[in-house]
């Protein structure tokens, strides 16, 4: 079976939620981290690099089943996988 993406780059599109289908729990442990228009944002709930968009949490907010609201915004995505340190 041919691996079409290099083991240390994160998929393009991933999301923390369960419920998603883009939610994948080994990727998730191994501590992904994004750079959003070059900065680093710790409060990404999801992202899609193709599209180029994150789904940031607003950290007052939540819905009406208590989940935190998320907002989604358009940019440059840079996922990368945080080293042991």
């Amino acid at each position: 079976m041919p691996d079409d993406q290099t083991p240390d780059v994160p998929p393009n599109h991933l999301s923390i939620d369960p419920r998603s289908p883009f939610y994948d729990e080994e990727v998730l442990t191994r501590d992904v981290g994004i750079r959003f228009n070059g900065v680093e944002r710790t409060n990404v709930h999801e992202y899609d690099v193709d599209e180029g968009w994150v789904r940031v949490e607003v950290p007052t907010a939540r819905d009406r089943r208590g989940n935190p609201m998320v907002v989604k915004l358009s940019g440059t995505v840079e996922p990368y996988f945080r080293e042991a340190q």
